[in-house]
């Protein structure tokens, strides 16, 4: 007899039931009995095909500590009755599809550590109570339609918050810097404008993660920043001005993406300081700056992504140790870079030879999310246009230095990079013949020479 139908001929009998736990692909409703089941404390019927709305007898269940019905199928509102469940430290309603607003009868759920209402579509503004439960540690609230102002936050017990992707707006309130045990801090994807206090974040010392990308904040970027972040997005705003945070001995800083910002000047140098980072983008910017070389003992980065900006002068390596041993995505495209290209820095490469990975099977680096807070998404230039790659291969290499001023042969050392999946050199003054050795890059899948002055016959 298969679990659905067992299920439902039964579970009002197992009256004495305190842990129910399901994971076999049940589908229709949840039957009405399991409100018969008042001895139950934890009821997880997640990752399940159930449809239709959310019993209203769940509301019977008054001993419930624990309630996950996440990764179904479930539609219409929230029920005001789950308001009942006083005894609730764990809500998970993720990955359905919920609507209209969250009912004011969850206010009633002051023991609630946990609230995930993630990837649903609900809508309305924000109820100013969800900010004053008194134990909440995390609120994932992403991907919905929310939509209007955050509300000051009353409490202090938050350390994972979540309200990307909705439609948010206004100022990200001052009272964040209340919030002295938060680690993960994720408003992207919204439409808020301003940052009331810039520098609201330098009091969080327990801030790993802060992702305030495509937004429309128009201010100068924060003058301090936490010495205790990891990841730091702030891609696709207006900030302007100079890159003003230094970066201390210790940094623990992994990731760090300015991409598509009005930032000028030049980039910190004590960004050498953060021995962890794998990730740099700081492409469509103002910055004026040469080369920095002094990044190339870095010996985790993985990503360097300086394109269109003012970068200008050669792009050479000042020391004969390896340079970049990690490096697998270069851009350096769309600036003002002269001479050779980088014949001493390929010879270093070393991770772009490896078509395989140093494990030998590939892994992913995605943008933060609840399970992996600490991962990221990437800017890449793809055939001409720019994409967001969600999950990039640590495996796929790519290397643009288009729309510069190089000139020179083609070194015959790109042929060992096996790993390339992308190779740009359009749109500059190099010379000479193809290389044969161009001929080993069997992962290639995208290759641009146009628009230099090569010429000649290739030798066979």
């Amino acid at each position: 007899m298969d679990c659905g139908r067992r299920l439902r001929e039964s579970i009002g009998d197992l009256k004495s039931l305190q842990y129910l736990t399901l994971f076999c692909n049940l589908e229709g409703s949840i039957p009405a009995s399991i409100g018969n089941l008042s001895q139950l404390t934890d009821l997880i019927l997640s990752s399940n095909n159930f449809n239709g709305q959310i019993p209203t007898s769940l509301a019977n269940l008054t001993q419930l500590t624990f309630l996950d019905l996440s990764n179904n199928q479930f539609s219409g509102p929230i029920p005001a009755s789950i308001g009942n469940l006083r005894q609730l430290t764990s809500l998970y309603l993720s990955s359905n599809n919920l609507s209209e607003q969250i009912p004011s009868s969850l206010t009633n759920l002051t023991q609630l550590t946990s609230l995930d209402l993630s990837y649903n579509l609900l809508n309305g503004t924000l109820p100013p109570w969800i900010f004053t439960l008194p134990l909440l540690e995390y609120l994932y609230l992403n991907h919905n339609q929310f939509q209007g102002q955050i509300n000051q936050f009353r409490q202090n017990s938050l350390t994972h918050l979540d309200l990307s992707n909705n439609k948010l707006q206004g100022s990200i309130p001052n009272s964040i810097a209340n919030l002295v045990n938060l680690s993960f801090l994720n408003l992207s994807s919204n439409h808020f404008t301003d940052l009331v206090v810039p520098d609201m974040f330098s009091v969080l010392q327990n801030l790993e993660i802060l992702d305030l990308s495509h937004n429309n904040l128009i201010r100068k970027i924060p003058n301090y920043l936490p010495k205790s972040l990891s990841v730091l997005n702030l891609q696709a705003n207006y900030f302007d001005g100079n890159i003003a945070f230094g970066f201390p001995e210790g940094c623990g800083l992994r990731d760090l993406n300015l991409h598509g910002n009005q930032m000028d000047g030049l980039l910190p140098r004590s960004l050498v300081n953060c021995r962890l980072l794998e990730v740099l983008d700081v492409g469509n910017n103002n910055i004026s700056d040469t080369f920095p070389h002094w990044l190339e003992s870095l010996p985790h980065l993985q990503v360097l992504v300086l394109r269109s900006n003012k970068f200008h002068g050669f792009v050479q390596s000042t020391k004969e140790s390896p340079s970049f041993p990690k490096l697998r995505v270069l851009d350096l495209s769309s600036n003002y870079f002269v001479g050779a290209l980088p014949v001493r820095y390929m010879e270093n490469f070393k991770a772009m030879m490896d078509p395989h990975g140093e494990d030998g099977s590939p892994e992913y680096m995605k943008a933060p999310t609840r399970a992996n807070p600490d991962e990221y998404s990437l800017v890449v230039t793809w055939k001409r246009f720019d994409s967001e790659l969600q999950r990039t291969l640590t495996v796929f290499s790519s290397i643009n230095l288009s729309n510069n001023m190089f000139e020179g042969e083609i070194p015959d050392v790109i042929g060992k990079l096996s790993s390339l999946k992308a190779l740009d050199l359009s749109y500059n003054n190099l010379t000479g013949h193809i290389p044969p050795s161009l001929g080993n890059l069997t992962n290639l899948e995208w290759l641009d020479l146009s628009s230099n002055k090569l010429g000649g016959e290739n030798s066979s």
